[in-house]
C-alpha cells in the first residue's frame, strides 16, 4: 500500500478534529483502507477494526500512573487480538532501559513515546496521532517526527494532527485540511507563504 509507508500530517484550522467530527465526515463519504471500505463498518464491526487495525495516539498521555511503563503498554493487551511483545514494542520506541519506571518518572518525550508504544502494540495498519508534539519542546517534537518516519517507514499509514507549522515544513508530506466540515489536500508551501 503505497500511501501506508507516507508520512501523512493533517492539519485543523479550528482545532483537531475529534473522534465525532471524524466519524460524521467518514459517514458523509466513502472511506478506503487497504481495500477495504470502513466508512460502511458499523457496531461491532467498527470496533473490531479500531482495536485490531488503528492504533491511537492521544494529545494528553492518558497513562496510568500507578503502573510501570511495561504495565501501561501491557494494559492494552486485553484488547489486542494478537499483541506484539510489550518489552520488543517499548524498545523499539528508545525506552528498554525505562520498562519499570512509572510514568512520573519519564520525561515528557519519553511519556509521549510510551503512548506511541501502547498505540503500536497491535501492531496497526494506522496510527493515528492527535497533536502528539503539542506539549514537546522542539527537540524532543523532532525525535517523535523521526519515530514516526520510522513507523510509516516499516508499512504503517501514519497521520497527525498538529498546528505546528515548523514540522510541517520539515517533514513535508501529503498534507490535508480539515475546516468547516471539509476536507481538502493542501499545497503545503502554498499555504505557508
Amino acid at each position: 500500500m503505497e500511501e501506508a509507508i507516507r508520512l501523512n500530517k493533517y492539519l485543523s484550522d479550528a482545532g483537531v478534529c475529534s473522534r465525532r467530527e471524524a466519524d460524521r465526515l467518514i459517514e458523509a463519504g466513502k472511506v478506503l483502507v487497504d481495500g477495504a471500505e470502513i466508512s460502511k463498518y458499523r457496531g461491532k464491526k467498527l470496533i473490531q477494526y479500531r482495536r485490531e487495525d488503528i492504533g491511537f495516539v492521544f494529545q494528553f498521555y492518558n497513562l496510568m500512573q500507578n503502573l510501570t511503563a511495561l504495565e501501561n503498554v501491557e494494559l492494552a493487551m486485553q484488547i489486542c487480538k494478537h499483541p506484539l511483545d510489550a518489552s520488543e514494542v517499548l524498545a523499539e520506541v528508545g525506552l528498554e532501559e525505562r520498562m519499570n519506571n512509572f510514568p512520573a518518572q519519564l520525561s515528557g518525550g519519553e511519556q509521549q513515546r510510551l503512548v506511541i508504544a501502547r498505540a503500536l502494540l497491535n501492531d496497526p495498519q494506522v496510527l493515528l496521532a492527535d497533536e502528539p508534539t503539542g506539549n514537546l519542546d522542539p527537540v524532543t517534537a523532532d525525535g517523535i517526527m523521526q519515530l514516526f518516519q520510522k513507523i510509516a517507514s516499516q508499512g504503517c499509514a501514519v497521520v497527525m494532527s498538529t498546528h505546528n507549522t515548523a514540522l510541517i515544513e520539515n517533514y513535508p508530506a501529503r498534507a490535508v485540511l480539515f475546516s468547516k466540515g471539509k476536507i481538502r489536500e493542501v499545497d503545503l508551501k502554498a499555504e505557508l507563504a
